[in-house]
């Protein structure tokens, strides 16, 4: 089993910097196909309001371009899409940000009102390349959140955007994350993701494991299933259905006994069923960029077992996880099991220091005061 990164995620570890913010006026191109309301489909769309949500706080006017949504921020609506109909798409990474004709009139809509809206700062925070690819046409400063690794015409679309005489600003939620973008731009600034530590809070614990995030193929819950028999643990299993053939070919046969499918969730019912379990089963087929499951795992007190891919490696330590290589099945129960035994206040402990939303906010405050210091 390859071993959990010992060193700390220097990136947000310490003291937040000290920088004199002044109000300004943010808006915040976000994802067109869903709310960025509860129950939310994904951690984009969570991540989405609680950045904006932050920054209103901090006194901040935010707008945000969305789908829907209600907060302490403003709305203004995308246009109406229509999800594409083809489930065989939503299993290929490579074309899962692939566009219907819809969702590329909605973006490009609001990148025409934002071209005129005078906000001091527009960040994106979506994976449609439209955003990036056009982004010149607003003449304000202009930012964006990596969410992803480099995938098809997003990828050529960042490297465009950030190569113009005016080029688009990049944040990356990990720096593993920003390594796989390193042979294609040559500056990314890294902002971890964070959680509320309110909503998420430390839960009992319990014998069984939970499994919590969008059911598609990539995320691979079917592994979590099995190596959550191999172990003889419960498992229940959270979170919306994104790919109904992959969810009625690989889960439903899996499903019974000791593992049960509770739907979507709630952040409070998904606190409570994640704070209630032993352990946290993350099992990423992909590199994944984040895995803001993990860091809402740790802000219960659960200690995760997973798969060593992409960001899981640097936002867990040996105090807080146990990884095994992607695909191991026997691997993965052996972790689950050792997992189990780690201590919950050490978790909650990593999550206060390293993933709490405030950290976040500072880091994406501290950072739009720079590009606004060097434009005055």
């Amino acid at each position: 089993m390859p071993p959990v990164n010992d060193e700390p995620f220097t990136v947000c570890v310490g003291p937040s910097p000290v920088v004199a913010v002044t109000p300004a006026s943010i808006a915040i191109l976000g994802p067109a196909r869903f709310s960025v309301d509860e129950p939310f489909a994904g951690g984009m769309e969570m991540h989405t309001a609680t950045l904006a949500e932050g920054l209103a706080t901090r006194g901040h006017d935010v707008t945000v371009y969305a789908a829907a949504g209600t907060g302490r921020f403003r709305i203004e609506p995308m246009l109406p899409i229509a999800v594409d109909p083809d489930v065989n798409a939503r299993r290929d990474i490579a074309r899962c940000w692939e566009v219907t004709g819809s969702e590329r009139r909605s973006y490009l809509d609001a990148l025409r009102r934002l071209a005129v809206a005078g906000h001091d700062v527009v960040h994106v925070n979506a994976v449609h390349h439209l955003a990036f690819a056009q982004s010149h046409s607003i003449p304000d400063i202009v930012s964006g959140t990596l969410h992803t690794t480099p995938v098809g015409r997003l990828a050529a679309a960042v490297v465009k955007a950030h190569t113009r005489p005016r080029p688009i600003r990049l944040a990356s939620v990990s720096a593993s994350n920003a390594r796989s973008w390193a042979s294609l731009v040559d500056e990314v600034h890294v902002i971890p993701n964070g959680v509320d530590l309110r909503a998420w809070r430390r839960g009992p614990g319990g014998t069984g494991a939970v499994w919590t995030g969008r059911l598609v193929e990539e995320k691979a819950p079917h592994l979590a299933i099995d190596a959550a028999r191999l172990a003889g643990m419960p498992l229940r299993l959270l979170g919306p259905v994104h790919d109904p053939v992959y969810f009625d070919e690989m889960i439903r046969p899996r499903l019974g006994g000791t593992v049960e499918y509770h739907g979507h969730g709630t952040v409070a019912e998904l606190a409570a069923a994640v704070g209630a379990a032993a352990v946290a089963v993350v099992t990423p087929t992909w590199d994944e960029p984040f895995g803001l499951v993990v860091a809402e795992a740790l802000a219960c007190g659960t200690p995760v077992a997973g798969f060593a891919m992409g960001a899981l490696v640097e936002l867990l330590d040996a105090s807080t996880g146990r990884l095994a290589p992607c695909g191991d099945v026997t691997g993965l129960a052996t972790a689950m099991l050792g997992a189990a035994e780690l201590d919950r206040d050490g978790c909650r402990a990593r999550a206060r220091e390293i993933f709490s939303v405030e950290r976040m906010i500072d880091g994406y405050e501290s950072w739009f005061a720079e590009m606004l210091s060097v434009r005055s």
